[in-house]
């Protein structure tokens, strides 16, 4: 007879053991790990800003999406109540968000038929989602959060508008930016994002590295700081590892063909991995300074997208 199996049980662990506070513990934990709800909501957030004032309310969260549309998110760890939901509604609409995120430890059907009427009245280009939030453990392991998607919006009922309001701010702000990025990479004759037509509307302007799911990414935060990095994220985690993990076997060489040190960030804890360079020369609220930012990230682009492309051309093998 074969060995015996030993097989953990999965055991569920209350939200408030990991989460005393709401407001102190939880939102800023999400906030450092927006990549758990944008992988569960297939949307790569941006946090902007925590407790951002609408009013005399406060909205936990607000961030930006891939197409820089604004994103609330209201986080309750208890079960789901009208004045939350009134709360939600309040901060979308004031605010103007395209995209309403509701997560509660225990939504109420009621609560649930109430987003899904919200998604199917509320016009075309607003999403609502309700999302149920919980933490499991095995044996004596580390509790994990865990995401579960409960309402999102029917993809057929939802035919995005194609015309776009006017940019906000934000929005234009980085716009500006990135065309003056594009407008250094032409003029040094740096080409991984010259197939982009258009400027990005937020903190990321991404293009192709050659190999489905692997892109070359300027990253831009609102203070001090910028990046350049190559993104690899091809929806499957272990084959994401497998990528770094080819490009880590030959980081000698690829940080001697870059001029100095990479930050190398497997990221085991999460699907995607990034090999990263950051350059302390300000960010974008440093207005005055952005012609040296956009000249160090488009030749810090340059140097990297040359030492690695070679090796990026034979992770397929």
């Amino acid at each position: 007879m074969g060995g015996t199996t030993v097989v953990g049980k999965l055991v569920e662990v209350p939200l408030r053991e990991i989460f005393p506070h709401e407001e102190r513990d939880f939102t800023p934990w999400l906030a450092k790990n927006i990549e758990h709800l944008s992988e569960m909501l297939n949307m790569r957030l941006s946090v902007e800003q925590l407790e951002k004032t609408v009013g005399s309310f406060s909205v936990d969260m607000a961030a930006r999406n891939e197409d820089g549309d604004l994103v609330v998110v209201e986080n309750q760890l208890s079960q789901s109540d009208h004045d939350h939901l009134g709360k939600l509604l309040t901060y979308a609409t004031n605010l103007g968000a395209k995209v309403a995120v509701w997560i509660s430890s225990d939504p109420r059907n009621e609560h649930a038929t109430a987003v899904e009427w919200l998604n199917e009245y509320s016009p075309a280009d607003v999403a609502f989602f309700l999302v149920r939030v919980s933490a499991w453990r095995i044996g004596d392991s580390t509790p994990a959060v865990h995401f579960d998607k409960i309402v999102s919006p029917d993809e057929d009922a939802k035919e995005i508008g194609e015309n776009k309001k006017k940019l906000a701010e934000s929005e234009r702000r980085y716009h500006d930016f990135w065309l003056g990025v594009m407008n250094v990479a032409k003029r040094l004759n740096v080409l991984t994002h010259s197939g982009r037509t258009t400027p990005s509307k937020q903190a990321w302007f991404s293009a192709g590295a050659g190999v489905s799911g692997v892109a070359y990414e300027y990253y831009l935060w609102a203070k001090e700081e910028s990046a350049v990095e190559v993104y690899i994220d091809v929806d499957d985690k272990e084959e994401n590892k497998r990528f770094f993990d080819k490009l880590y076997a030959e980081k000698e060489k690829i940080e001697r063909d870059f001029g100095g040190p990479l930050e190398w960030e497997r990221l085991d804890d999460k699907r995607a991995s990034r090999i990263r360079y950051t350059i302390s020369k300000g960010g974008l609220d440093d207005e005055a300074r952005w012609p040296v930012i956009q000249e160090a990230l488009v030749e810090a682009m340059g140097r990297l997208s040359k030492a690695i492309q070679p090796h990026i051309r034979n992770l397929k093998e």
